[in-house]
């Protein structure tokens, strides 16, 4: 039986191999003259300004809430969606009443977001 996965390794050595070969290739041929710049802090080619400690807007993670309820909503309804009818004949309404009380949980998100105001896109 493990006769069978023998061409699965040799392919995922050779890739192992042929990935640390590129990795190191740099180290090996590439020229090595660093100096201050090169060294220094790099932020978009600009300097960077200010301490890392300052507080972050309330948009960004707000926007990050968005994507992830979204995300959540289309990764669980869609399937349920399309499997609604099979599922409702075997195990009933209480199907229904689930999927209605997550998608309650995942609006009261959306309606915090509304409240804050992570709507208004500036």
């Amino acid at each position: 039986m493990i006769e069978n996965y023998i061409p699965i390794f040799i392919v995922l050595a050779i890739g192992v191999i042929i990935a640390v070969a590129t990795v190191f290739s740099s180290v090996i041929f590439g020229p090595q003259r660093p100096n201050s710049e090169k060294l220094s802090t790099y932020e978009s080619g600009m300097k960077p300004v200010g301490t890392t400690h300052e507080r972050i807007s309330i948009k960004y993670y707000l926007v990050a809430m968005l994507f992830i309820i979204f995300d959540l909503e289309v990764i669980f309804v869609y399937p349920w969606a399309i499997q609604f009818k099979k599922l409702f004949n075997e195990i009933g309404i209480s199907i229904f009443y689930s999927m209605l009380i997550f998608l309650i949980v995942l609006e009261l998100g959306y309606l915090y977001v509304y409240k804050k105001g992570g709507f208004k896109w500036d």
